[in-house]
């Protein structure tokens, strides 16, 4: 399934136009601390409505400035995990990670999607976690329960705003591994935001969009932006991978 967006927008004085896209396969967006990937997903998500533009995953357009298309966010069939990990606080674990089906199958009874939820919690070994409420939690236990939530809806793009920046090395390969292996099976878009180089080899991304000052400065494989760096960042992002490697 292939996807699209080119959007332009504004958030607070920081302009941005962009065009990212890929296929069925995850795709990798990095960049300097505010260079406007996370602006990028709000966009794409719904959260912040772009100037213009277009968004697009398979036949299904989600905006469309020239044609006055603009779903809201739970229209768009998308799967965001935001760096604040977006967690109903009154809400338990279980009951946060089985929300996530009750606006994708809402006519599915609560006990199923009780039973989907414990099961997934269970695959990223956070079924203990089932009954706790999300204040009782570290942030790299949220950050996994965040990470379940979108992942049971099964939507179409999977939004990820450096989803194992929070948790700590072992666990962050344990995730790793779990979420390439995931991704890769479910065969349908996603959208990585990262800062660490290994999470782009673990996930085998075939194209790497940098961005840099509210624009993609350079598309590729990761093996193109390593061997011909557009900035250096890019540059120093991919020279980093021998020392992360230990992680």
């Amino acid at each position: 399934m292939k996807w699209q967006a080119r959007v332009r927008a504004r958030a607070g004085g920081f302009d941005l136009d962009a065009t990212v896209g890929g296929d069925g396969t995850p795709v990798v967006l990095i960049g300097p601390n505010g260079s406007g990937k996370t602006t990028l997903l709000r966009v794409v998500s719904g959260g912040h409505l772009p100037l213009a533009g277009r968004i697009a995953v398979g036949e299904h357009i989600l905006y469309d400035s020239d044609r006055g298309v603009c779903l809201a966010p739970e229209e768009r069939r998308i799967g965001y995990v935001p760096q604040g990990y977006g967690l109903f606080p009154h809400l338990s674990v279980l009951e946060n990670v089985a929300f996530a089906l009750a606006a994708a199958r809402p006519r599915q009874s609560r006990a199923r999607r009780r039973t989907a939820a414990a099961t997934l919690l269970d695959e990223i070994d956070c079924g203990h976690l089932a009954e706790r409420l999300p204040a009782k939690l570290s942030g790299g236990e949220k950050q996994r329960v965040a990470l379940a939530r979108a992942l049971l809806s099964e939507p179409d793009l999977l939004l990820l705003d450096e989803p194992l920046a929070a948790l700590d090395a072992a666990t962050r390969r344990d995730m790793r591994g779990y979420l390439a292996g995931h991704l890769a099976a479910r065969g349908k878009p996603a959208l990585v935001v990262t800062h660490d180089v290994q999470d782009v080899h673990a996930l085998a991304a075939p194209v790497v969009h940098a961005m840099e000052a509210g624009a993609v400065v350079q598309s590729g494989s990761p093996a193109d932006l390593a061997a011909h760096p557009a900035s250096d960042f890019v540059r120093e992002f991919f020279r980093s991978a021998g020392p992360r490697s230990a992680r």
